[in-house]
């Protein structure tokens, strides 16, 4: 009897564990990586074909390789150092120039498939702050120019130690498992009902632009929620939505002014600054009219949030006629009066989703510690915020940014001085200087 009880106990509980482990395979399985050469090494001294490095060129740029892996502030492109900060601790990026030492030299090329489109490297796997959950969707010719580029920049000795989380998130084999419940483990498949343009601004969006990485609010353990491309928290900001809410999202937005935020880091609304200005630097500027107008294409299809415009604040309330006062003294010579900013210049309120978002942090951290807008070629003159965290008490910060999100058509919910205070210690930001 107790011999029966123990197969009746045990055989189940083994056919749960093959299963498991079959989709934890699964989940890993990086087959479709062996179309790459296993022989070559990075820092061999082969050349690269010459057009398949301007190709390459061009993914890295649509991927923004160089914003996670070059240091702030330093020339040496690819060579690592950018501290990211995650929920669970701070993770360095690591050197992925041709040094054999201290960067990807003595990668193979399948090595290389194997790390960008299934966090898998040699020396263990990835963590998912390298997006490799969206560049699973890399064709094998994009990975192809992609490793030709990489292969033809410069080594750099630079030795970065790039898991710096705590116990025990910093077991990289956890990540494993983190693959089996969020990793979409798929390569693009195009629409056959949609248009080409449109199939490349998916592609685009969903693979080598990884705008889900930033746009899409994460779960506890970091995998992407359902609410695709309907804005997220991001290391002290907000990520606001690019799905097509009217309200918080691009739902008002055309496509050429989406193509042209894009391009510039502005178009007339609103002005990219903070994380996207980086992104719009380094990334979206490179690419063709044609891209950018695919992506447009295909984010204008995005369903929305179901986020409505709240009713504003009566222009009597007091923290409106507060915030009107901080207003006029300190935003309206740049803002203009009527929250239009200056085209191309300082960006506008009136009718900007980003200011209506439900979250306000990139707000309050921008009048706290300032910013600036993007610095493209189409748009080199980059206007500066300044910080006025040194002269707006807690109380005057949140009345000026709630009668910004409550005025000229805006409605949003007001801002607290409890929140600015806690994004002002957050930030280590000044106090006011009496």
């Amino acid at each position: 009897m107790r011999k029966k009880t123990i197969l009746g106990l045990g055989l189940p509980l083994l056919a749960i564990a093959v299963a498991a482990g079959g989709l934890l395979y699964r989940a890993n399985d990086a087959a479709r990586d062996r179309v790459a050469d296993d022989r070559l090494k990075t820092a061999d001294a082969a050349p690269p074909d010459a057009a398949a490095i301007q190709r390459g060129a061009y993914v890295a740029a649509t991927a923004d390789c160089a914003a996670c892996h070059t240091a702030p502030g330093s020339a040496q492109a690819f060579a690592g150092g950018y501290p990211l900060k995650t929920p669970f601790g701070v993770l360095i990026s690591s050197n992925i120039t041709p040094d054999r030492e201290t960067g990807i030299g003595d990668w193979t090329e399948r090595d290389f498939f194997r790390a960008v489109r299934h966090g898998q490297s040699p020396h263990g796997p990835l963590y998912a702050a390298m997006p490799y959950n969206a560049y699973v969707k890399l064709t094998d010719q994009d990975m192809h120019d992609l490793w030709a580029y990489m292969r033809s920049q410069a080594p750099v000795h630079n030795h970065i130690v790039s898991n710096q989380l705590p116990f025990p998130f910093n077991i990289r084999l956890l990540n494993l498992g983190w693959n089996l419940l969020f990793f979409d483990n798929h390569p693009f498949q195009p629409k056959g009902e949609q248009s080409a343009e449109w199939n490349r601004g998916a592609y685009l969006v969903d693979g080598p632009g990884h705008c889900a990485a930033c746009h899409t609010a994460k779960n506890p353990l970091g995998g992407d929620s359902s609410a695709y491309l309907q804005g997220g928290p991001l290391q002290g900001w907000y990520a606001p939505e690019i799905a097509n809410n009217p309200h918080v999202g691009l739902g008002a937005w055309t496509v050429p002014e989406i193509a042209q935020y894009l391009k510039t880091g502005s178009n007339g609304r609103a002005v990219a600054s903070g994380p996207m200005a980086e992104a719009v630097e380094n990334s979206t500027q490179h690419l063709t009219d044609a891209d950018l107008v695919a992506i447009a294409t295909y984010l204008r299809t995005v369903p929305g949030s179901n986020t409505q415009a709240p009713g504003p604040l009566a222009a009597d309330d007091a923290r409106m006629r507060r915030g009107a006062q901080v207003y006029a003294v300190n935003c309206s010579a740049c803002h203009e009066g009527r929250g239009q900013g200056v085209a191309d210049m300082v960006t506008g309120f009136a009718g900007n989703p980003a200011v209506q978002s439900a979250n306000p942090d990139s707000l309050v951290q921008t009048l706290l510690k300032g910013g600036r807008g993007a610095v493209t070629e189409a748009n080199p003159t980059g206007a500066g915020m300044p910080a006025f965290g040194w002269k707006l008490n807690d109380a005057d910060a949140a009345a000026v940014l709630t009668f910004i999100r409550n005025s000229w058509g805006n409605a949003a919910a007001p801002v607290t001085a409890d929140q600015v205070a806690a994004t002002r210690a957050a930030l280590g930001a000044p106090a006011v200087v009496k």
